[in-house]
């Protein structure tokens, strides 16, 4: 399978409203934490862009891992289904 793009994982997220993805992505040396919910992504390691058409992650980037969350996501008690999940599991999942 090839690289895998954050609008899969975004497609994912869309079937599964219960579940709230951290990504975890490199871009050279630079990590990158990305939060998806309900197919929408919010860059936690930077600034997001207002324009929708500007990728969250850069071409080239690299998704690393995913966590999977139970929803609603609380930061002070995270409720784990999955840590560092391959990404190409949660397309068989799709």
């Amino acid at each position: 399978m090839g690289k895998i793009r954050i609008e899969q994982i975004e497609e994912y997220s869309r079937n599964h409203p219960e579940e709230v993805l951290l990504v975890k992505a490199k871009n050279g040396e630079e990590e990158l934490q990305i939060m998806v919910y309900k197919g929408i992504s919010s860059n936690l390691s930077g600034a997001t862009s207002f324009d929708l058409d500007t990728p969250i992650i850069p071409t080239g980037a690299e998704i690393i891992s995913v966590d999977r969350l139970k929803s609603p996501y609380n930061p002070h008690n995270p409720e784990y289904i999955g840590k560092d999940v391959d990404p190409a599991y949660l397309l068989k999942l799709l």
